[in-house]
C-alpha cells in the first residue's frame, strides 16, 4: 500500500474538514491509503510547548511522516494570502529532508479555506507549493475535466480545492467543494500508483 500523507493546519474546523474527504477520496483508490496529520498551534510572544500526542484529532506531524510517505497533500487556512504560521513553521523545519533529497520526485497536491471569495485562495495555493517546488515534489492541481471548476459559486481552483468559509468561519462545505476534494484525493492516488508501477 502507497501511504499518501494529507497534513494541514486547522483552526476554524474546514481545513480538517477537507482533509477527511481528500482522505476518503484517496482511499478509493486499492493501492492506496491516506495518513492525516496536523501540526501544534504556535505562539507569538514564546516558544509554546504541546504534549506530543494532541488531546483530539490526528497526531502532530514528523518529519518521519514526511520522509515515510508516497506523496502529500498539504493543506492551510488563507492567512492574508498566504499559509497560516504554524504550517509554514513546520514546513521551515525540513531542511534535512530537502538536504537529503527525501521528497524529491514524490506527487504533492494543495488544499485551503478562506472567509471570503477573494480572500487568497490562490495566493495561499501558491505559497505552499514554494517549499514544495524547493524539495524538488511534482506539483498537481485539478484539471478542468472537474465541470465543477467551471460551475462553482463556492471555492474551487485549478490550482487545488478550496472553501469559502464565510466570515464567521461556519459555512459548510458546499457540495462542488465536497467533489473537488474527493476528486483531488482521486487524482494524487492514481497518479502516485502510476509512479510507483513505472519505477518498480
Amino acid at each position: 500500500m502507497k501511504e499518501i500523507l494529507v497534513l494541514y493546519y486547522s483552526r476554524y474546523g474546514a481545513t480538517a474538514e477537507m482533509a477527511q474527504i481528500i482522505a476518503r477520496g484517496i482511499e478509493t483508490h486499492p493501492d492506496c491509503q491516506a495518513r492525516i496529520r496536523t501540526v501544534p498551534a504556535i505562539s507569538t510572544v514564546c516558544e509554546a510547548t504541546e504534549d506530543d500526542i494532541p488531546t483530539q484529532g490526528p497526531l502532530y506531524a514528523t518529519l518521519d511522516d514526511l520522509r515515510e510517505c508516497a506523496a502529500m497533500v498539504l493543506g492551510s487556512p488563507t492567512r492574508f494570502g498566504n499559509m497560516a504560521a504554524p504550517l509554514k513553521y513546520f514546513i521551515d523545519s525540513t531542511s534535512s529532508l530537502w538536504l537529503a533529497g527525501e521528497l524529491a520526485g514524490k506527487p504533492a497536491a494543495l488544499f485551503t479555506s478562506t472567509s471570503s471569495m477573494h480572500g487568497g485562495q490562490e495566493t495561499t495555493l501558491l505559497s505552499m507549493m514554494l517549499p514544495l517546488l524547493h524539495h524538488g515534489m511534482l506539483i498537481m492541481g485539478l484539471p478542468y475535466t472537474e465541470s465543477e471548476l467551471l460551475t462553482t459559486a463556492s471555492g474551487g481552483t485549478p490550482y487545488g480545492p478550496s472553501h469559502t468559509a464565510g466570515s464567521d468561519s461556519k459555512r459548510p462545505l458546499s457540495e462542488e467543494e465536497k467533489h473537488l476534494c474527493t476528486a483531488l484525493g482521486k487524482r494524487i492516488a492514481d497518479i502516485t500508483s502510476r509512479l510507483n508501477q513505472t519505477s518498480t
